[in-house]
Parts: structure tokens; sequence; C-alpha cells
């Protein structure tokens, strides 16, 4: 349920908001999170190159070695969704005041979450422009932060719903495809336009450096090492960092809004949400919790906005999901724009038999 304080700013009564405050970078704090996410996947992936030698030499003695190898890659996999997060805060030239510095460091990260950075940022600027604006969604390829509404579904043949459903499944959406997205599917600029000369140049040179990487690794230690450790680390990393960004927006009680009624500021109140996390995870995934903050200002760097959400308390009146409403969020997949709420395809299709004719 909305609280009076949003459904104010939905209206257009704005309480003062100090977002200004946190806009600037601390370049201590953005350096110190370089080191912890960088030194610490470091030192993982050394811990796991070690355990995958012990166990590619004595592959049925040493089966300790395997539980071993899987325990790491998932702290492994959370300096790596860190290491997103500061090239996501790099994009929106965040993380450091200059953008050269930017650029450099969102490329750098680029190598390391198998996203070319340039492609990457001209993306997801898209995405905060037109996020929850029911007349500006994208052409259908962001699964994620896009939704149908329940008139839009009921439209579709049967063929095209089971299509739609099937692609929406939980196993499909947030199990199989997040690793064929990072892995493979970030290798082309198949979905960018041609006078995207610059950022289509970029992921080949993206590409080009994680292949040189690879091989050098490769011959160093062993192709069989190195696919035994970087593949559990990226696939873990995608569906954790992919089911993040969804999550935020596609809940229960998030806000869609025809252009004419789309508003910024109550979009990202309302069609974005705090995800309450514990001080573990929500270090490990860079205070992304606090999504409502970061549509307002994306400006604003990741370490500093839990004290804006502390320092506003209107911004503690946005929809809230616990780790548990997260996790269940898979279920909304559709806007019904007549009860204004996120419903599952079930739900759907319970009120599609409800409004058929009654039989003789």
């Amino acid at each position: 349920m909305r609280t009076e304080a949003i459904r104010q700013t939905a209206v257009g009564a704005e309480p003062a908001l100090d977002l200004a405050s946190f806009r600037t970078p601390i370049p201590a704090r953005s350096i110190g999170q370089i080191a912890s996410s960088f030194g610490g996947l470091l030192a993982t992936m050394a811990a796991m190159y070690w355990v995958a030698g012990v166990g590619q030499a004595d592959p049925l003695g040493a089966w300790w070695a395997w539980i071993a190898l899987a325990a790491l890659a998932v702290p492994a996999a959370g300096f790596t969704v860190r290491i997103f997060i500061i090239q996501h805060d790099c994009g929106h030239g965040a993380f450091f005041g200059s953008r050269r510095a930017n650029a450099w460091l969102g490329s750098l990260c680029g190598l390391f979450t198998l996203t070319p950075f340039q492609m990457w940022r001209r993306q997801h600027a898209n995405h905060h422009a037109s996020w929850n604006d029911l007349d500006r969604r994208d052409s259908g390829l962001d699964i994620y932060s896009s939704c149908l509404t329940v008139a839009e579904y009921r439209q579709l043949g049967r063929r095209a719903r089971r299509h739609h459903r099937l692609l929406r499944h939980p196993l499909v959406a947030h199990l199989l495809l997040p690793p064929i997205v990072f892995i493979l599917l970030y290798r082309l600029p198949f979905d960018a336009p041609r006078d995207w000369r610059h950022e289509r140049r970029a992921v080949h040179l993206t590409n080009a450096a994680v292949v040189a990487a690879f091989v050098g690794l490769g011959l160093a230690f062993g192709f069989g090492r190195v696919l035994a450790v970087h593949l559990p680390i990226m696939a873990v990393a995608a569906i954790v960092g992919v089911w993040l960004f969804s999550v935020q927006h596609r809940f229960e009680g998030t806000l869609w809004m025809r252009h004419e009624r789309w508003r910024f500021r109550s979009a990202a109140l309302e069609g974005s949400s705090y995800l309450r996390l514990t001080p573990v995870l929500r270090w490990f995934t860079g205070n992304i919790g606090f999504h409502h903050i970061h549509h307002l200002n994306p400006r604003i760097a990741n370490y500093r906005l839990r004290a804006c959400h502390e320092a506003n308390p209107v911004l503690q009146q946005v929809p809230t999901l616990s780790l548990r409403d997260g996790l269940r969020g898979w279920r909304y997949a559709l806007w019904d724009e007549g009860a204004g709420r996120m419903v599952s395809f079930a739900d759907a299709e319970r009120m599609d038999l409800q409004a058929s004719p009654a039989g003789p």
C-alpha cells in the first residue's frame, strides 16, 4: 500500500528532498572500494586456481577440492557483482569527478564483468529515460525491466502466450538466460543501431582484451582450470546481478504509467523500490537496494545512497521489499491497468476466465 507522502508526491505536492548534498564523489571512498572489490576478487580467484589444480591432479581422491571450488565461487561472484556496481556508477559519472577516470575505470570493470562498458552505458541510459512508462517500452529485448499489460497479454494468440510465459519462467529468465547474456550475447552488438559506431567498436575491443586475457591464463594454468574457475563465477554473478536489477522494478506494488501521466519523481519513488538487505549482502551488492534513490539521482555514488536514504524521511516511505519479497517477485509479470498493480500469469488467466461469457 502506498503511503500518504508518496501519494502526495504523485499528485504534485512534493516534499523537499536533500539529494544535492550527496552527489559529490569522495575519492578516498572510491579508491577504497576499488581496492576491496578488485583485491577481494583477485585473492579469491587465486585460491580457486590453487584448489582447481589440486582437484585436477587427483580428480577422485581430492573430492573436497571441487566442493571448495564451488563454495569459493560464491564470494568471488559477490566481488564481481560489486565490481559491476562500480562500473554502473562509472556509467552515470558518479564514481569520480573526472569523466575520463570514470570511462577508464568503467572499461576496466567491463573486462571482469564481461560487459562492454560503452555499449552498456548508452543502453542503460535509455532505461533511465523511460522506465515504467507504458508508452515508451523498448522493443522487447529487455525482459527484466519491462512488461506487457494484462490487456496486451490477452490479445496474444495461444502460441504467443506460451512463448511469452516460457521466456519469463524463473528457471529460464533467472537461471538460464543471465549467464547466456553476459557470456555470449554481450559479445555481439546485434541490438545496437548502425550509427553507434563508437559503442560497436568498443564491444570488439572488449572482446579482444577478454580473449587475450583468457588465452594467457589458459597457456599459464591450463584451459580446463580457467574454465573451472571463471565459468561458475560468471554464472552466479550474472544470476544474482540480473535478479537485483529486475526485482526492484517488477514487484506487486510498483507503478507503471501512460506517458501523459509519467512524472520522473513519482516514477522513481513508486516505480522502483528499496530492497532491504543484511549488511553483508548490502556490501557485496554495492547498496543497489536503495534503487529508488538511484533513480531519483543517478549521480549519487553507491556508497552514499544509504546516508541519503537516512537523511530524507520521505525516502524511507517508498515501497520496501524484504529479501523474501524479492525472491518471490518473479511471479509478477503483467501490469493490470485497471487495478493499478502487477499480477501473475495465473491471475491474468483467472481474470480471463471470469470475463468470458458463461456457457449454456
